[in-house]
């Protein structure tokens, strides 16, 4: 089995705890259905907010969302002028047999625009 990363992110409509929560969920459904993964395939995942969110860390819908026993951290994206505002970015370390180039990474919504070259 093989070490791999999955990207994604998504941007949230308002800095809101129960909005992190359904975004990150939706975030972290989607890359494991899309990758046919399961919370055992997980080895951790960094999350990173913008510094325009303050409601709450993106590592709880994580736990929320049953995933209990997988290393996680939050970290505040950079401060870029120009940035697209209140996105949640996820590097997620997995185990897979998948391929590097089968390797679905997930922007949803306006997010999609952040990664053209590897949205999915």
């Amino acid at each position: 089995m093989a070490v791999r990363a999955v990207r994604g992110a998504v941007q949230l409509e308002r800095d809101e705890a129960g909005h992190m929560d359904e975004q990150v969920a939706a975030l972290l459904t989607a890359i494991l259905e899309r990758n046919g993964l399961t919370g055992d395939d997980l080895i951790s995942i960094w999350f990173t907010a913008t510094p325009d969110l303050h409601s709450d860390f993106p590592a709880a819908a994580a736990r929320k969302l049953g995933i209990t026993d997988v290393p996680l951290i939050c970290a505040q994206e950079l401060d870029i002028e120009g940035a697209m505002p209140r996105v949640v970015r996820v590097l997620a370390h997995i185990e897979s047999d998948r391929p590097r180039a089968e390797i679905s990474h997930v922007y949803l919504g306006a997010a999609a625009a952040l990664r053209k070259d590897i949205a999915q």
